[in-house]
């Protein structure tokens, strides 16, 4: 299947996951997606992997590839985890939309990706020095989706039950570079369609160490990279699972339930749950 103006390169980022061999944030996702499953207390009988790294993931259950196709059958799973690689989607509404049409009734959708936060000290300071130094900018670091707008997807693909939510992962560096050689490491270096083919200026990326530097250095001497984490969750419909009641048919006003004045009720309006977690120390 062939997506027109398509933002990933994908024949690039294959080249780019064949040569990965850092992997700590992957084992990251996998902790995570094993924690909530765990509260889940349901055994999953045919679970689907979606992944570029099976050796990775392969421990959870049977693997397939990220493709725009996705092999995953109709209706054959109870289980479907798309494992850190749905930020690199070309259409990631089409990918969401496959998944739902491979899982049986009630079967759970589990999808860990990056979102909007990652790496947006780097993001900042490329940015500057490329104005800085070349009077211009080029697409360099893949634009990653915000928690609400990829909450919105999971209800256009039509899961039911569809919940968002975060956590950030901090990790210090001890230089702008070791960080860049990481992501090359990780197989998350720039595979955007519209990046640059010639050589950057290296004085591009040496103004971004000093900027980075400048900026962000802790007391520890080391600069920090910023992961967000977004899983997503939602269920294929079935006639099971709790509904929503009609707007206006509730019997009670909730302010006299809660016994507080009409006007001391809002709504909150960061529904996220985002959690931090300690920094992990690197030192490439």
């Amino acid at each position: 299947m062939s997506i027109p103006n398509s933002l990933t390169d994908r024949p690039a980022l294959a080249l780019r996951r064949a040569r990965a061999t850092e992997f700590f944030l992957h084992a990251e996702a996998i902790a995570e997606v094993q924690e909530r499953l765990l509260d889940v207390n349901r055994p999953f009988t045919s679970p689907k992997i979606v992944t570029s790294f099976p050796k990775i993931w392969q421990s959870l259950g049977p693997t397939t590839p990220d493709d725009d196709v996705l092999a995953t059958g109709l209706g054959q799973n109870d289980l479907i985890i798309h494992a850190l690689s749905l930020h690199w989607a070309n259409d990631p509404v089409g990918q969401l939309v496959q998944c739902r049409l491979g899982l049986a009734p009630d079967g759970m959708f589990l999808g860990v990706m990056f979102g909007g936060q990652t790496l947006h000290e780097l993001r900042a300071c490329l940015a500057e020095a490329e104005i800085e130094v070349s009077g211009g900018l080029s697409p360099r670091v893949l634009p990653m989706g915000e928690i609400r707008d990829l909450g919105g997807l999971l209800q256009r693909a039509g899961f039911a039950l569809p919940v968002a939510d975060s956590f950030t992962k901090e990790v210090r560096y001890t230089s702008a570079f070791h960080l860049m050689r990481d992501l090359r490491a990780m197989g998350e270096a720039n595979a955007l369609t519209a990046r640059l083919r010639t050589p950057t200026n290296r004085r591009v990326f040496a103004r971004a160490s000093e900027i980075y530097h400048q900026r962000f250095v802790g007391a520890d001497g080391r600069i920090p990279a910023t992961f967000e984490f977004i899983c997503l969750t939602g269920w294929a419909p079935h006639e099971s699972q709790q509904k929503p009641l009609r707007p206006g048919s509730a019997k009670a006003r909730l302010a006299e339930a809660l016994a507080v004045p009409e006007l001391a009720l809002r709504r909150d309006e960061d529904e996220t749950d985002v959690r931090s977690t300690p920094a992990i120390p690197r030192n490439p």
